[in-house]
């Protein structure tokens, strides 16, 4: 069966980059939020590329400590001036909204405008994006020039919403392997037109899935495609027997931008997913950092509540909140890259690479060093260096004693872990190595 890496490399990365490019330019323009016609668009979208199963969980339906909220729907949002121009359309951009805004129409004057208004006023040009899930109100939010340039007048206001009861709609992909153990995939699906945070995320997770169709699996892979905090809330107290099942997580987001990448360790700080991100990033040939746990950030940290403490870890490229981009109109298709988004998806495959080759193995020639030119294995002129191939062998066979993974090998002796693993599959069908009866 062909393996992941050979599934990824069967394109070029400049192909591989501009087929993400693209699904972002497609999902970039609906309006999404927690709920509502728009994640179900979007969903739709990602349902026509991999199998997925649609779950709608009903308003008011208790989730722990939250509550799933009603949902919400737009049609259309504007601000007019007296003279009937759009000097604020929501038809333009749909940030122009304060998301989950409650209805009004309305004439109101400027200075009772302002008091709905949000604006970046160190960053003239850019729309924010704000949200008010879970307290009624309503807003616009618009350029710090564009509010600027209202002069003294009556202004009809907009805002053809509704707030009612309706559900939360998520998305899971499950991909079925030899184990009943499972890999996370988790990724948020409800901001509206915002490319790294968190368009990039979808689209990788999505291309990562339909790689993984085509391989055979020894782990199977969970795919929650998810309104962000609720969503994650949601999905466990719905599935608190199945989260038992999660032997390793990843939560994407921002993995399009031209950062490096960031790799958030989960709560319990050396759990396997942890070392193997670490690992890839070491060897990735990029600038990469490796971030303790914090209870802030993404839903990494529903996961990782004291209640699961699943082995759940986030990677990004830029961390949230540090880009000036983040959560404003600047975040948009020409600031993620198709480059990095290729470099994002390969980062995942190798970090799946290592999850599913990651196994324990024993020498079954321990007595001294076996001859392995005899087994065209070695050199066949001395005297210079053996290089890394044959260094990754002599590794392996040194601490294959059933005690020791591969990660472990590759972590001791910095050789990536793709070498490692194909050295033991090597020494493997030379009959020096085989599988540990332990793993």
């Amino acid at each position: 069966m062909i393996s992941l890496l050979q599934r990824f490399e069967q394109q070029t990365l400049a192909e591989s980059g501009q087929k993400l490019h693209q699904f972002a330019a497609e999902l970039y323009p609906i309006c999404r939020s927690i709920t509502g016609d728009g994640i179900r668009r979007t969903l739709a979208m990602i349902g026509d590329r991999i199998p997925l199963q649609i779950s709608e969980v009903a308003t008011g339906t208790a989730v722990f400590d939250w509550t799933v909220p009603k949902e919400w729907n737009i049609r259309d949002a504007y601000i007019k001036d007296s003279a009937g121009r759009r000097v604020v359309d929501f038809r333009e951009n749909n940030l122009h909204v304060l998301n989950y805004s409650t209805p009004i129409h309305a004439t109101l004057s400027l200075s009772k405008l302002k008091e709905h208004l949000f604006t970046l006023p160190e960053h003239p040009d850019r729309i924010p994006y704000r949200t008010s899930y879970y307290s009624p109100k309503w807003g616009f939010c618009l350029t710090h020039k564009q509010m600027l340039a209202l002069d003294e007048d009556g202004y009809e206001v907009c805002i053809d919403t509704t707030v009612e009861d309706g559900y939360l709609t998520y998305g899971e992909s499950y991909l079925p392997g030899q184990s009943s153990e499972e890999v996370l995939f988790s990724v948020h699906s409800c901001h509206p037109s915002l490319a790294n945070d968190n368009l990039s995320g979808l689209t990788v997770a999505t291309s990562l899935a339909r790689l993984l169709a085509d391989i055979d699996r020894r782990y199977s892979y969970r795919f929650l495609f998810i309104p962000g905090t609720i969503g994650a809330i949601t999905w466990l107290a719905q599935n608190t027997e199945a989260s038992k099942r999660v032997r390793h997580g990843l939560v994407l987001t921002c993995v399009g931008d031209a950062g490096g990448f960031h790799y958030k360790r989960s709560r319990r700080g050396d759990a396997e997913i942890d070392r193997a991100a670490a690992h890839v990033l070491r060897h990735c040939e990029e600038p990469a950092e490796v971030l303790d746990f914090s209870p802030y950030g993404y839903d990494e940290r529903q996961y990782c509540s004291p209640g699961f403490n699943l082995p759940v870890g986030c990677l990004m490229r830029s961390v949230w909140g540090t880009f000036s981009e983040y959560h404003t109109s600047a975040d948009n298709l020409d600031f993620i890259q198709p480059d990095s988004l290729a470099k994002s998806l390969r980062a995942c495959v190798a970090i799946v690479n290592v999850l599913e080759d990651n196994r324990r193995y024993v020498n079954q020639s321990p007595y001294c060093e076996p001859q392995l030119g005899k087994r065209n294995l070695y050199r066949t002129t001395g005297g210079d260096s053996i290089g890394t191939e044959i260094n990754a062998r002599l590794w392996v066979l040194n601490l294959s004693d059933g005690g020791h993974s591969l990660l472990d090998i590759a972590e001791r002796s910095n050789i990536p872990f793709f070498i490692i693993s194909e050295a033991a599959r090597i020494l493997c069908e030379a009959g020096l190595l085989s599988p540990s009866l332990n793993d």
